[in-house]
């Protein structure tokens, strides 16, 4: 990656939706050879996909939850299966392994406390192998990045 690659991330970074015409000109490249180190970018796994950002308040899931998660066994097919499971759950924005005295680490979106509850019971408590769980839920945001530190 050189700084003309830099400057193409980070100019859609901030507009996902331009066209290559218009990136070309934001970035001093003529369209060809944008359009080029474009589709290297998106083959090579730099860009992984292109999506709106959505504010989750105004769609009915106002609440973040973070969870500790520590599971009975630390093998690679307890972690695997646990992975597997929690694929499903819509509600699990993010999910991390983590070093340290607890497992995994996951954020979970919901509409209210009984949302969360019943995501609980229904869904996380039933998938096998955890051992014990910490919840605890933000009380608002004072960071979020979207534009990761690119050289441009």
């Amino acid at each position: 990656m050189d700084a003309l690659d830099g400057r193409i991330l980070a100019a859609l970074q901030r507009d996902g939706r331009q066209s290559v015409t218009d990136l070309a000109a934001a970035i001093g490249l003529s369209p060809t050879p944008c359009a080029r180190r474009l589709a290297r970018l998106e083959s090579d796994g730099v860009i992984e996909g292109y999506g709106a950002r959505i504010d989750q308040s105004r769609i009915g899931f106002p609440v973040s939850i973070f969870i500790w998660v520590e599971l009975d066994s630390q093998s690679k097919d307890a972690i695997d299966a646990f992975e597997r499971a929690i694929r499903g759950f819509d509600r699990v924005m993010e999910c991390h392994l983590m070093t340290g005295s607890r497992d995994i680490l996951m954020r979970v979106v919901a509409a209210d406390l009984a949302d969360f509850d019943r995501f609980l019971e229904e869904k996380l408590m039933r998938v096998p192998g955890i051992r014990s769980t910490r919840s605890s839920f933000a009380l608002r945001t004072m960071v979020r990045r979207t534009v990761l530190p690119v050289s441009a």
